[in-house]
């Protein structure tokens, strides 16, 4: 019979590296579409005197992709991927332990220090894309400046507790 310790061992290991590869194809995911979006946006600014091009280029984009790589490059799709690069225009400033679902919900936050505040939450507390999506769509970041009682709003962000 195999020793329980040596399954147990053998079942995390099992467990950690699928999270790593799934963290290594998102993240690579990540720096794909932030590529694209800076390409993209080179492209415009060398037309910068015709501003429909960049709606012209999407849309020409999306015709040529979206039959040979799917969903993931139709024209909301392509607009997100440039918007992703205009609002991190750093990819040193991307952060790992984000996947692209967590930035998709990011890009629509208009505020930077709204953003930020999400970012760093996200990260310090090991949000889910979920998680993050709940505190965002309940405005923890204007509860929490509007609170007198920030301990309490941060519990209830961190889950333990209820309103």
């Amino acid at each position: 019979m195999l020793q329980n310790y040596l399954l147990t061992e053998i079942k995390s290991i099992i467990s950690t590296s699928r999270d790593k590869a799934i963290r290594a194809v998102d993240n690579e995911r990540t720096m794909m579409y932030w590529t694209i979006g800076k390409r993209i946006f080179e492209e415009e600014q060398q037309e910068k005197e015709r501003a429909e091009y960049g709606t012209y280029l999407i849309k020409l984009l999306a015709e040529q992709l979206e039959p040979e790589y799917g969903s993931g490059f139709s024209i909301r799709q392509l607009e997100l991927i440039r918007q992703f690069y205009r609002i991190f225009p750093i990819a040193n400033t991307l952060r790992s332990q984000l996947s692209w679902s967590h930035y998709r919900t990011l890009i629509r936050i208009d505020n930077q220090d709204k953003r930020e505040f999400y970012i760093a939450e996200t990260v310090k507390n090991n949000w889910s894309v979920r998680q993050m999506e709940r505190q965002v769509y309940s405005n923890l970041f204007e509860r929490l400046f509007l609170s007198n009682d920030v301990e309490s709003v941060l519990a209830v962000a961190k889950e333990k507790k209820h309103l």
